[in-house]
């Protein structure tokens, strides 16, 4: 006779592995303790091995439990990856392409890597913004094909990322026109003009800090902004020198809104694709990655 696995009691077990406490996920679950407590005791029972030890109020994995834990994730991550896959094959022949970006990205760095599937109207786009944790969450459920990010993540046995470099844009010192007089002095400017630049969190601050201290120079930051938007705007309309990629501002270069006043060398912002490991990759994005080529 086949002893089949019962996952419905796997399911609970890893969600209490999850939990650590049995009470709070029995709440989640909306089913009594009791009853839980009934379905992990069964799993046990089938593989023959106690999975938890009580440590107070908090449940501690045994050994056999750390093991059991591994092959739930994997089995529940798969779990995910299908309905993912499922869910693009319904979209039609096109595909569907779930991206998120964090919102400090670029909206033109955005639409250039788009650029390639957004005049297919077979391919189906869901794009989403927010913060780096919540979108790099979304995509550890499969609920995300990439995440577009200016900050590079590391893997780790629980987090299995591959970080891919799609480009790096060179940042400049840019405002409005005939600010700066012909010939560009990066320590001059940086040193007598009110400057607005990114936040400290983001990667081009803490490039640009660290060039300012090997210059002996210290800028007069007028104002920190963490959102690209928002600093494109005040780049515009605010009359101050901004440090900002020029692809964030190329609209405003092109009209003459602003004017390109120097790059600041050393200092650059990189743009990543994020991913997990995964069977089926989802429709159209390798060919985003290989088509992807940043201008300028």
């Amino acid at each position: 006779m086949i002893n089949r696995l019962n996952y419905h009691h796997l399911y609970y077990f890893w969600r209490v592995a999850a939990e650590g406490h049995l009470t709070r996920t029995a709440e989640r679950l909306h089913i009594s303790q009791s009853a839980l407590s009934a379905q992990i005791r069964q799993l046990e029972e089938q593989l023959g091995a106690p999975l938890f030890l009580r440590e107070g109020k908090r449940l501690l994995l045994t050994e056999m439990g750390s093991s059991v834990l591994r092959y739930a994730e994997a089995i529940f991550a798969l779990g995910n990856e299908l309905l993912a896959a499922t869910a693009a094959q319904d979209a039609g022949q096109g595909g569907l392409l779930r991206i998120g970006s964090v919102s400090t990205l670029s909206r033109n760095f955005l639409e250039s890597f788009l650029s390639p599937v957004l005049s297919r109207p077979a391919v189906k786009l869901n794009l989403e913004a927010g913060g780096l944790d919540e979108l790099l969450g979304r995509l550890s459920a499969f609920e995300l094909d990439v995440v577009l990010s200016n900050r590079p993540v590391i893997a780790d046995d629980k987090h299995p990322w591959r970080c891919r470099t799609l480009a790096r844009q060179e940042v400049c010192l840019i405002g409005p026109p005939g600010l700066i007089g012909r010939e560009f002095d990066l320590e001059q400017v940086l040193s007598r003009h009110a400057l607005m630049v990114p936040s400290a969190k983001s990667e081009i601050r803490v490039r640009f800090d660290l060039l300012c201290e090997q210059l002996g120079v210290e800028p007069r930051i007028r104002a920190e902004v963490d959102d690209m938007a928002t600093l494109r705007l005040l780049a515009r309309d605010a009359g101050a020198v901004a440090l900002i990629p020029a692809i964030v501002v190329k609209d405003e270069l092109s009209k003459g809104l602003l004017e390109k006043y120097g790059s600041v060398r050393g200092v650059e912002e990189t743009f990543y694709a994020i991913t997990v490991r995964r069977r089926f990759e989802a429709p159209h994005l390798q060919e985003l990655f290989q088509l992807f080529a940043m201008p300028g």
